[in-house]
């Protein structure tokens, strides 16, 4: 998966497509690749912004003045104008991105306690058959991340201290699966060769369930 570091990425959008959605007065969105999308928007789809623009009226003691794509915006976003190109930052606007993507995210990893579900339920299948040979979704989502086409949109830094939070964005959840189940298949076979505590009769329903899953009995 490409990682897509909000704190490093700048995104340049065309600046007439921009104050043409502005001036729509529609709902849109900027991806992560500064394109400009309509609601309602693709699953698969990235936002870095996502609003609507609604004039104020003037009137003729207070005549309304061009607003700046900042003031449009939010004030979380630094803009720069470049002649026909808009270039944005928008690692300020961080929690307001995750509630935008979320529901169309993969899996979450914004929270202290990481990534505990996949959002595809086959995929879900999986982390929850695993984790009876203590297979965690941490080690799921890592193999993912290594081996898997998709993107991973999030906040990375080191300094002053390390901060991570993330989404993950699988481009195909029928490759992430074959990728996820040979993994496991391959370690839980590990364990129950070279492991005694994991021979037949030790092992729990769920355990026995999980073999058959992973077409280990």
């Amino acid at each position: 998966m490409k990682k897509f570091n909000l704190f490093n990425e700048i995104i340049t959008s065309d600046k007439q497509e921009l104050l043409k959605a502005i001036h729509s007065t529609r709902r849109f969105g900027i991806t992560h690749t500064g394109a400009i999308v309509y609601a309602p928007f693709e699953e698969t789809v990235i936002l870095i912004y996502e609003g609507q623009h609604t004039p104020k009226q003037a009137n003729a003691l207070m005549p309304s003045k061009p607003l700046s794509l900042e003031e449009i915006m939010g004030k979380n976003y630094q803009i720069v104008e470049d002649d026909n190109r808009v270039l944005i930052k928008a690692f300020s606007n961080w929690q307001e991105l995750i509630k935008i993507n979320s529901p169309r995210a993969s899996y979450d990893d914004t929270t202290n306690d990481g990534v505990d579900r996949f959002a595809d339920d086959n995929l879900e299948e999986i982390g929850w058959q695993a984790v009876e040979f203590s297979i965690p979704y941490r080690v799921l989502v890592e193999i993912l991340e290594e081996k898997a086409q998709g993107t991973l949109l999030c906040i990375e830094r080191e300094e002053p201290s390390y901060q991570f939070s993330g989404l993950g964005f699988i481009d195909d959840n029928k490759e992430a699966y074959q990728i996820l189940f040979e993994y496991a298949q391959r370690k839980i076979k590990e364990v129950i060769t070279h492991n005694e505590n994991f021979k037949d009769e030790f092992l729990s329903d769920d355990q026995l369930e999980a073999l058959e899953f992973f077409k280990l009995r």
